[in-house]
């Protein structure tokens, strides 16, 4: 009988005690069961590592990095892609949820189709967990060019062939690098492959990034510049292909459930 393929799942952490059980309970309810979770603690002070040791005692799948100065979450899950053993990788933040699905789905399409990045569309969830009825929905397929143009993959449903495609991790950029990773890994996949089921859920906290428009623009500005290594003038371009993009395309995404 073939062996199942490992799935690493990073989850990067800070101040996230109130939420991260839930979190990762959401990885536990997975019907995939072979994976493991490499929490990276960046240096928390509401008690985030003890909520996750008392449930890493109880299941041996469950690692635990902290880490001794606050670094940012492209850092910290860096380290836990340097760390991970499996033959894919995935992202979950620790205030968001997974559906028991997730997984499973994800791996048959991505086998079945010869597909080495995946993504799916995902619920939004207010700060207190409550559904806010409404989804983002997934692109049925994801080219480079088109992922230029605006972050189509949301993280948290994101996945890729770590033996396909080898590691692949967040540029060392302080906001967007999520972005940076999945133009890296999507460039070198050749594209990516969109589930249109919901198979996550996003809360929105309050003065997230995506909150802040203006904050946005300037660190989408440094993915073209320093990820994409493109010269002032190219990037100030493509901002204006991302704010076309951003503003008559992509929100055409979000619908109601």
């Amino acid at each position: 009988m073939k062996q199942k393929p490992m799935v690493s799942v990073i989850m990067p952490a800070y101040n996230a005690a109130a939420f991260i059980a839930e979190s990762i309970r959401s990885v536990q309810q997975q019907s995939h069961l072979e994976w493991e979770l490499l929490v990276i603690d960046d240096a928390s002070k509401d008690g985030t590592s003890e909520v996750v040791e008392a449930l890493k005692e109880k299941d041996d799948r469950i690692k635990l990095h902290i880490l001794p100065t606050n670094q940012g979450a492209g850092f910290a899950r860096n380290i836990g892609i340097k760390a991970a053993t499996g033959d894919f990788i995935s992202f979950l933040d620790a205030d968001d949820l997974w559906k028991p699905s997730k997984l499973e789905k994800q791996l048959k399409v991505m086998q079945e189709e010869n597909m080495q990045v995946c993504f799916s569309s995902y619920e939004l969830m207010n700060e207190d967990g409550q559904s806010l009825k409404k989804q983002i929905k997934a692109l049925k397929t994801l080219s480079f060019d088109k992922l230029k143009k605006a972050n189509y993959i949301g993280n948290l449903t994101g996945i890729y062939s770590a033996r396909a495609l080898g590691k692949i991790y967040c540029p060392l950029i302080r906001k967007r690098q999520d972005w940076g990773l999945w133009l890296l890994a999507v460039k070198k996949a050749g594209g990516a492959r969109g589930i249109q089921e919901p198979l996550a859920i996003y809360r929105e906290r309050k003065g997230s990034i995506s909150q802040n428009k203006v904050e946005m623009l300037q660190y989408n500005y440094r993915v073209y510049r320093k990820v994409l290594k493109y010269s002032s003038i190219k990037s100030l371009f493509w901002m204006v292909l991302f704010l076309w993009e951003q503003l008559f395309v992509k929100q055409k995404q979000k619908v109601a459930l």
